[in-house]
């Protein structure tokens, strides 16, 4: 008997396909696999040379303009500086985008790396080889960098949290490639709503539940006896079955419950949609969660991108400073590395519809945190931000400073199914040292 046969269909068919599927590390006939950690590897990750032990990774879907935020050129001929202005920070002699002026304190704070360099400029590809360091094929699915991290570590877990979660993804995100399923990610489709159809119904007491649970591991234990230890997709479902009960039984599930937080906090933050995930990822990483990711999407601005900036900008500037001001005090922000990252940046030049378009020679990204100099500039543009003049970085190479920031082995090789050699580098990805703590 399924203990959950008294929760509506859709919701028990929601909870186990969309929540134990991922977050347990199983499908419901996948590879098995338990995510609680043992005492051998917390000993590992306590002794790891890196300082980031949790990363939230922000991830601007479109492909964010570098020379509108991070990469701003004051002196550059108005058709390609545009209306928006460079402001200072708090460090002498970096500037940003004028929309950003609550990052702008936070600087000191800020490793920029403003020579990204890819070769790909469409989305959908630019987003896998971001994610992977690998170049997208049909043959295989890679791993991103938050399965790379619980595979090459295991996950620090407190209670019975997944160790890797996506907020607002969606369905392009490449998860866990082919590695097994216990590294792959929960995904959040709304940071408000939080973890869905997890919980037990109210007209269901829970002596009844248990007895429901205790009746169904009695009528399933001929089977389990018989196939469990040959049989991969047995063994993951039993597991999946057990730690999705764990789970709704647990106070872990308050990580997800933006209610939790007071009022002020929300404020904080903003009350855009981003703004609920950025929030939700501080929680998540305060109750233990190793790697979050939160994506921020609709960057693709080909037409009117200044009043496009002048709209998500804002939200990006507020919610980003309020995290490292919310981690800061909490003591978190000593332990905790994060990153914003796009799939490539737009033309510096600005067309005739004043908007931007695909840009994958040069673009920035930014670090914080754990692990990483503050009030740093790695790289260079040329005098319009078209070109990357000096310390040309790929993404395996800015997978791989990540990596190292974590304390994990960017060179260590793992293999596909098909004994193919991988790594979290990339083939040639080499950590950027220069901004590395």
């Amino acid at each position: 008997m399924n203990p959950f046969n008294q929760l509506d269909e859709s919701s028990r068919r929601d909870f186990l396909s969309n929540t134990a599927r991922t977050a347990f590390g199983v499908t419901l006939g996948g590879a098995s696999a338990s995510w609680f950690s043992s005492a051998e590897a917390a000993e590992a990750i306590a002794q790891a040379k890196g300082k980031a032990k949790n990363v939230i990774y922000l991830y601007m879907a479109g492909g964010m303009t570098h020379i509108d935020t991070f990469d701003p050129k004051p002196d550059a001929p108005s058709e390609y500086r545009g209306p928006i202005k460079a402001i200072s920070t708090n460090v002498d002699g970096i500037q940003l985008g004028q929309h950003l002026a609550k990052t702008a304190k936070h600087a000191d704070k800020m490793a920029l790396v403003r020579s990204m360099n890819s070769t790909q400029g469409a989305h959908a590809q630019g987003n896998y080889h971001i994610h992977t360091s690998y170049t997208e094929r049909a043959s295989i699915t890679h791993p991103s960098l938050g399965s790379w991290a619980n595979k090459l570590e295991p996950a620090r877990l407190k209670g019975t949290l997944p160790p890797f979660v996506t907020v607002h993804s969606g369905n392009n995100h490449p998860g866990a490639g082919f590695f097994e399923p216990k590294v792959a990610p929960l995904p959040i489709g709304d940071a408000e709503k939080g973890l869905q159809n997890s919980k037990r119904r109210n007209n269901l007491s829970e002596a009844d539940f248990n007895r429901q649970i205790a009746l169904r591991a009695k009528l399933d234990q001929g089977f389990s006896t018989k196939f469990g230890k040959g049989q991969r997709g047995v063994r993951a479902y039993d597991e999946m079955f057990n730690s999705a009960v764990s789970l709704m039984k647990s106070k872990d599930l308050e990580a997800f419950d933006l209610s939790k937080e007071s009022p002020d906090t929300r404020a904080a933050y903003g009350t855009e949609k981003f703004s609920k995930g950025v929030l939700l990822a501080r929680r998540l990483v305060e109750h233990g969660v190793r790697f979050v990711e939160v994506q921020y999407g609709g960057f693709d601005w080909h037409s009117d991108a200044f009043t496009k900036a002048d709209e998500m900008l804002p939200v990006l500037d507020q919610a980003y400073a309020a995290l490292l001001t919310d981690l800061e005090q909490r003591g978190l922000l000593e332990s905790t590395l994060v990153v914003i990252a796009t799939e490539f940046g737009r033309t510096p030049k600005i067309d005739n519809d004043s908007g931007r378009n695909h840009f994958p020679k040069a673009f920035s990204f930014a670090l914080a945190g754990a692990g990483i100099k503050g009030g740093t500039v790695y790289g260079e543009t040329d005098k319009t931000a078209s070109n990357v003049i000096s310390e040309k970085t790929s993404a395996a190479d800015f997978n791989a400073t990540i990596a190292t920031a974590m304390g994990l082995s960017h060179e260590q090789v793992l293999y596909s199914p098909n004994k193919r050699p991988f790594k979290m580098g990339g083939k040639t990805g080499k950590p950027i040292t220069e901004i590395l703590a």
